[in-house]
């Protein structure tokens, strides 16, 4: 049986954990190395049960602790080209952190753990999003920021025991809202993030290659509501015939997660 913890999913910080056997993945570091401990504690999770973490772009909500957290406990750090160019070039990493590079075609064998990178769309050097396949052969994919979902993640993801998808903001909070038009259009653009209604038109597909397990995450604090982030997605997943909680089980991330975790 694996596991998934939701660490932190917003704007404010992003990183989920993921446990297999005795092993253990981060996805994503962004919040500071003493946050995220903190927030493994709270969990009663150990560090020493990660192997590795995988990064999926550049952006300090992403990244915020990684480099002290990989130093301190000696993590390797796996990411594409772009994403540790990148890195490098924002001081977000430091030379005596141990890198890998990952890419589109090869998956990466870590800890028991095979991991594939997929294609996202964010105004990021190349991101990416991650789809796992866990020791004991449970299959989980994490795809957020990304502005559309691409064919490749699409299919990649496809059949996942548990699928973490991006439902960042609600359309009318987001215009209404009192953001600068600025900061609106690059949300809503091909570059941005999902909103509700499109994450919400990818789920029947997923449903329908067997996914039983949806996680909706990377919600706006300011711009949507875990509320309506789950009544978009049930609403387009009820017009296609499907029955939460019999053909699926849905739930959305929380900020901050204690005591929040899924077996699969």
């Amino acid at each position: 049986m694996a596991k998934l913890v939701p660490l932190f999913s917003s704007s404010k910080g992003n990183s989920y954990y993921i446990q297999s056997n005795d092993k253990a993945l981060l996805i994503d570091a962004g919040r500071s190395c003493k946050q995220m401990e903190l927030m493994m504690m709270r969990n009663d999770l150990s560090m020493k049960n990660v192997c590795g973490i995988f990064v999926t772009h550049e952006h300090i909500d992403h990244c915020a602790g990684l480099n002290v957290l990989a130093k301190r406990y000696m993590l390797p750090v796996y990411a594409t080209r772009g994403t540790l160019e990148a890195m490098y070039d924002l001081g977000k990493i430091g030379d005596m952190i141990e890198t890998h590079e990952i890419n589109f075609d090869e998956s990466v064998m870590i800890g028991g753990f095979e991991v594939l990178a997929v294609r996202t769309s964010h105004d990021a050097r190349e991101s990416c999003g991650f789809t796992i396949l866990t020791p004991d052969e449970r299959k989980i994919s994490i795809i957020t920021d990304t502005g559309i979902f691409k064919e490749d993640a699409r299919l990649k993801a496809a059949g996942s025991d548990f699928l973490v998808i991006e439902s960042n903001h609600d359309l009318k909070m987001l215009d209404e809202g009192p953001y600068p038009f600025v900061i609106k259009r690059r949300i809503r653009s091909a570059n941005g993030h999902l909103s509700n209604d499109d994450c919400a038109k990818e789920l029947p597909f997923f449903v329908r290659t067997g996914v039983k397990r949806i996680l909706l995450a990377h919600l706006s604090e300011e711009n949507n509501t875990k509320t309506a982030a789950l009544r978009c997605a049930v609403s387009e997943l009820d017009e296609k015939g499907y029955v939460n909680d019999v053909d699926y089980m849905i739930d959305a991330a929380p900020v901050e997660s204690i005591g929040k975790s899924y077996s699969f």
